[in-house]
């Protein structure tokens, strides 16, 4: 059986920038796009040229190399002709290979929006759609708000996509814009637009996630026939989001149902790349990646229970629904009070780190383990703790240097304006090949400014840390009171983009800042050694 292609639309740069707090320079997509391209999808919606400085400066240069390179816009406006219609001109001199025209696809919105006639709105569709080929560009239409204009009136919202069709366009997108259709809803509706004359090989879905169903929204449009999905990287967009397209592809590449009928850009190599870029994106907007993501996320293939681990050692299958290699994720066997010795010989061993069942280092491991875990440790979301200590235990870890103690100030003054302000001053005193340092620096709180002092003269070791960046940092209070227990985690970063989480626990939260941050210094410096196993993506 001859499998049909599934065309993968991408609109990070679109409607992805409609994210709260996320707010795209020109060389952000510059290298946004490039990662898109590189990736392999088959088309990079990169704005809107003529709205914003940002996207008509994006639009001076055509920024892929492979993929469709799709420009944004709206239709012509009723009563002007193409030809003196301002928006279509920019439209039309953008270097893009195509253009995706928005069109009201719901009367409610023709009347109230454009002010315009039902048939002022279809003539406009037709004319943008003419102009867009007649200047050698691809067209395609994004049916606004088609499937409540659909429920609304139904003749008048297959009126428009017909239109759209009967033009020369493309594809014909039918959008979800308020993201509340439901499945069965999107498989009717997508059916009756093909009965209406639009195949669905110029079909295209854009969902969004108001109900947490863009992902099985585009699905079923797929089941129901369409052959262009819409969506986002990490499924970011406004509200809620739109279509998560990282866990799109995977699903439409690994699963049978899917991958024994249609085919996509992405190829198997293609695939294994999928983890690293949807990481590479969070990095790029600096923040923390999802660890739940279906498919990439750094517990998505994370096993806890000890029954669990032993199973998974025997035959991965019994609690994996896909080999994590395939998307360039890895499996992980947590480490916790819950887990068995499966869990932990599974974990040293993806490490480097080799140890027997009977080995009494490995009883000792476990032990320490599960006793700082009632104390207040998590090792299951610090890594690179339980790695230092694991090396500790069984082993050795490289003494690069040694703490003689630190101080951390912090006072609150009127400073020479009257103004009262809180100044956090820190003293480390360290010992390194012999020689005593002491460093002193002032931060934004004290636990910034502990981290500067540690971090300021590492003597020969200074220049291996000049990267390292501290990415997150979580305090929880582990029981109640003045006297509370704190633990806090630390994840950190270097320019290889590796990241690693480190855990300190004690009453005091400057020293359990403290712990975290020692831990992740020497962890870093055994990773610049090759002494450390893989952490951060995993």
């Amino acid at each position: 059986m001859t499998r049909e292609k599934i065309h993968l639309f991408d609109t990070t740069l679109r409607d992805g920038q409609q994210t709260p707090g996320i707010d795209f320079s020109v060389e952000d997509k510059i290298a946004i796009a490039a990662m898109l391209d590189a990736f392999g999808l088959d088309y990079v919606e990169g704005g809107y040229p003529g709205a914003n400085p940002t996207d008509t400066a994006f639009f001076t240069k055509k920024r892929t190399e492979r993929a469709g390179f799709v420009a944004f816009g709206m239709t012509k406006r009723a009563g002007v002709s193409v030809s003196n219609d301002p928006g279509i001109s920019q439209l039309l001199q953008a270097k893009a290979d195509a253009i995706c025209f928005v069109a009201k696809s719901w009367d409610y919105h023709v009347k109230v929006a454009l002010g315009c006639t039902n048939e002022e709105n279809l003539d406009a569709i037709r004319e943008s759609v003419e102009a867009a080929i007649g200047a050698g560009k691809t067209a395609m239409v994004d049916c606004e708000h088609f499937f409540d204009g659909y429920k609304a009136n139904p003749q008048y919202a297959l009126a428009c996509a017909r239109t759209a069709y009967d033009a020369g366009a493309r594809w014909v997108v039918l959008c979800d814009t308020n993201g509340g259709t439901q499945p069965p809803e999107i498989r009717e509706i997508v059916a009756a637009v093909i009965a209406a004359g639009v195949p669905g090989s110029s079909l295209g879905i854009h969902a969004h996630n108001d109900t947490g169903q863009a992902v099985a929204n585009s699905l079923a449009a797929v089941e129901a026939g369409v052959r262009q999905i819409q969506g986002t990287l990490n499924g970011i967009g406004e509200r809620c989001g739109n279509a998560n397209l990282v866990t799109i592809i995977p699903t439409l590449c690994l699963k049978d149902t899917y991958a024994s009928r249609f085919t996509t850009a992405i190829d198997t190599e293609k695939l294994v790349e999928l983890t690293r870029l949807s990481h590479a994106f969070d990095e790029l907007l600096n923040r923390s990646p999802d660890h739940q993501a279906p498919y990439v996320g750094a517990s998505a293939f994370a096993t806890k229970a000890g029954i669990h681990a032993s199973a998974l050692l025997k035959d991965p299958k019994t609690y994996e629904h896909v080999e994590p290699q395939s998307i360039g994720n890895f499996r992980k066997v947590m480490v916790s009070d819950q887990g068995g010795k499966a869990n932990f010989i599974n974990e040293l061993k993806r490490r480097g780190i080799a140890v027997g069942k009977d080995d009494p280092k490995l009883d000792q491991l476990i032990s320490i383990v599960k006793e700082r875990e009632a104390s207040g440790y998590a090792y299951e979301g610090a890594d690179a703790s339980f790695e230092l200590l694991a090396r500790r235990t069984l082993g050795t870890v490289p003494s690069f240097f040694s703490v003689e103690g630190f101080r951390v100030m912090v006072e609150r003054r009127f400073d020479a304006n009257g103004h009262l302000k809180t100044v956090s001053e820190a003293v480390v005193k360290l010992v390194i090949d012999g020689v005593r340092v002491m460093s002193v620096a002032e931060g934004d709180g004290p636990v910034n400014a502990l981290d500067l002092a540690l971090r300021k003269d590492l003597g020969k070791y200074q220049t291996e840390i000049d990267d390292l960046e501290l990415v997150d940092f979580k305090v929880r209070i582990l029981n109640g009171g003045t006297e509370a227990i704190t633990r806090v985690l630390i994840e950190s970063t270097d320019n290889t983009g590796v990241r690693w989480w480190t855990v300190g626990v004690s009453e005091n939260i400057i020293d359990a800042s403290f712990q975290a941050l020692m831990d992740s210094v020497v962890y870093k410096l055994m990773k610049n050694r090759q002494l450390a196993g893989k952490i951060a993506a995993e």
